[in-house]
């Protein structure tokens, strides 16, 4: 009893620093969305890495297009196309396409933007402890999601204190071993897109079957 009564004091006497976090990382969450809306189309360049209990079982380079919720994730196994509700994804060596309407988690797991959306509704968010990053200073927020059914658990976010701009990105699903960490590699700003950049251009793959799941 003794004990359960020292825990529940010092949880008390912790949650002015826990609100005061939540308030800044609230902040820092707001100016990157901000930032990232400022930047017009956006080129990024990166790395992701399956880990499971600090062991890398694989990685795949990559680049990602994005102009607000629109996006092109390109791999080497496949090509994804959203333009805000249609996603098409080409899977190469099927040479096929997959034409779906993906609900807002399944939007989760392709495109790692999407928390410059989602955290404003689900997610709590506190500050973390790293300070820098590939010698860059940075910010780290904490993204835990409030739904226990949420297939996307948690969230980790390092954010560059000056510009705001994402570095790394730690993708935790409920329930696994394996999470997925995003490098970002090259970031690039202020891009000119077409809407047609986003949309599956039939012309330019002509021998591809095409399955609509919607």
């Amino acid at each position: 009893m003794r004990k359960y009564i020292f825990s529940v004091l010092i949880a008390l006497l912790s949650l002015p620093v826990i609100a005061q976090q939540q308030s800044q990382a609230k902040v820092i969450l707001d100016k990157t969305a901000e930032a990232f809306r400022k930047a017009g189309g956006v080129k990024a360049d990166f790395t992701v890495k399956a880990v499971t209990n600090g062991l890398v079982e694989g990685a795949e380079n990559g680049t990602i297009q994005l102009k607000g919720e629109k996006f092109v994730l390109k791999t080497s196994d496949i090509i994804t196309w959203f333009d805000g509700k249609t996603q098409w994804s080409y899977v190469t060596k099927n040479d096929e396409v997959n034409v779906s309407n993906p609900t807002q988690e399944e939007l989760q797991q392709i495109n790692p933007y999407t928390f410059l959306y989602m955290y404003q509704k689900g997610f709590s968010y506190k500050l973390g402890a790293t300070k820098m990053y590939r010698g860059k200073a940075v910010w780290e927020v904490v993204l835990t999601a409030r739904d226990k059914k949420q297939e996307l658990e948690r969230i980790t976010l390092f954010v560059t204190k000056d510009t705001y701009e994402p570095l790394y990105i730690l993708l935790q699903q409920r329930g696994q071993q394996t999470r997925n960490e995003i490098t970002i590699t090259s970031y690039q700003t202020k891009q000119n897109y077409a809407d047609q950049v986003f949309t599956f251009d039939k012309k330019q793959y002509p021998n591809a079957e095409v399955i609509d799941l919607r």
